[in-house]
Order: structure tokens, then sequence, then C-alpha cells
């Protein structure tokens, strides 16, 4: 459908992973979902969470794949398949360590980084041509680090930085979705203001 839309947030589901690093798309898209007033539901055939919302002629599909995040493609190749959608019409939220926190960065493909649900999406999609919004979660001294820190909780001074970047890439993907990628990606890729200085209280 040339108007519909499909907004994914990567994360693991479950109590234990609320709130952690590894969870940023899913605190995305829960944002965006509380901004459209639009109601999550769970949707077995796509192993997803899923809200729905129209604004301005268009038809927005929210996405929280329930798979866990190694298995994030097999959500949103359903979803896709269903949907016949145009892959220009699909962006992914997704955390990154190898930005600092406080910096978002939209781009129109690329590769996966190592972020095993993106390389989950491009193995179920034949394609590394979908537009991804990374959320930077920086990382700490060494790589040996890494998933200790990604699936630990943002403490209260990183929640607040968060919170910055999370209401920027909300009004990134509204950009994206009235005006298309390269006016989102000149207007909003690049550190949040304000919000170094208060993750390093």
């Amino acid at each position: 459908m040339e108007d519909r839309f499909l907004i994914v947030g990567l994360g693991n589901p479950g109590s234990e992973y609320a709130k952690t690093r590894h969870n940023a798309g899913f605190m995305l898209v829960e944002l965006l979902a509380n901004q459209w007033r639009a109601e999550w539901n769970n949707e077995r055939k796509f192993q997803s969470r899923v809200a729905k919302a129209e604004r301005d002629s268009r038809r927005m599909v929210l996405c929280e794949p329930q798979t866990y995040m190694n298995l994030s493609g097999e959500a949103v190749g359903a979803l896709v398949s269903f949907f016949q959608l145009p892959l220009k019409q699909l962006i992914v939220t997704v955390d990154d360590a190898d930005l600092p926190l406080g910096e978002i960065r939209l781009r129109p493909s690329g590769s996966s980084g190592g972020h095993h649900g993106l390389e989950s999406i491009e193995a179920h999609l034949g394609t590394r041509e979908y537009a991804r919004l990374r959320i930077g979660i920086g990382r700490k001294d060494s790589s040996r680090q890494i998933v200790g820190h990604v699936l630990g909780r943002l403490n209260a001074a990183e929640l607040a930085v968060m919170e910055k970047v999370l209401a920027r890439a909300a009004d990134q993907v509204e950009c994206w979705l009235a005006h298309g990628l390269a006016k989102a990606m000149s207007q909003f890729n690049g550190v949040v203001e304000d919000s170094t200085n208060e993750g390093k209280k």
C-alpha cells in the first residue's frame, strides 16, 4: 500500500529487559505510540506487538518484535510480506554501541555493524536497502564489556539524556514520514543539544 509505513523498534521482550540500553528501539516506538494515541496489540502471526495509527492520510504500523533481538527478521519479514510494503516505507530503530549516548544517525542503508537484530532483518529481507535509525548508547572501555553494557539498565542521568534523544528521534521519524529521508537526515542527525554534558553527571 502506497500510504502505509512500517516503523520497527528493536529490543528484547520481558520486564527484565525494560529500560536496558539494547531496548532503545522499543523505547522510541513506545513514545511514538503514545504521541499518536495508538494502542498496542499482540499479533501472533507477526510474532510482534503492533500499534496502528493514521496521520495526514498515512497509515503507520509500529512494531516491537517479540522474537528476541537475534530473530527480529522473522517478525519484520512477515510484516513486510503481509503488507507488500515497499522497503522505502520501512524504518528500523536500533541501539548502537558505536555511537555515544546522546547521538542519533539515520541512514538509507548499510551494514549491520555487528548488530544481530539488523543481521537477522537483512537475512530475511535479502537486502541492506532499508532505512535504519541508530540511537547511540555508547560502550564501556573495551569490547569485552559490550554484552553486559548493552543489556544493562540506564542509570538516572543516562535516562534523562535518553528522554531528550528519543524526543528528537521521534521528531526525525515524523520528518521522514512528512518530508522524506534526505531532509530527516540533514535536519536531525547528530548530537542532541545539551545531552553530552548531562550524560557525564
